[in-house]
């Protein structure tokens, strides 16, 4: 079970990260920078304990990379201005049924 919190963690993580890139502008204002980065290193790091701790990896980074896509297009529109396409949702069904599928087999 501490290997789903620790993936949980990494996404959490992650996507913070992500939501903070634009702040940085290119990485060129000092405290963004440094809070994203910072957010990608305990991402990476309870990714890589969530693994050490029994998680496969294909299923591991599956789960880290389809919900953190998810949850950054719902933050994208939300929060951002971004548009939402039938498109865009189609996409994100489809990582999000890809991830269900790896875990229906993978997790076994």
């Amino acid at each position: 079970m501490v290997m789903y919190a620790f993936l949980a963690l990494a996404i959490v993580a992650e996507v913070v990260g992500t939501s903070l890139l634009k702040s940085t502008e290119g990485f060129t204002r000092l405290w963004p920078t440094v809070a994203c980065l910072a957010a990608y290193v305990v991402a990476f790091v309870a990714l890589s304990q969530g693994i050490a701790r029994g998680m496969q990896i294909g299923v591991a980074y599956a789960v880290w990379a389809g919900l953190g896509t998810a949850l950054i297009v719902m933050i994208g529109v939300l929060f951002l201005g971004e548009p939402i396409s039938a498109t865009k949702l189609l996409g994100v069904a489809l990582v999000i049924a890809g991830v269900i599928t790896l875990n229906l087999r993978g997790a076994h």
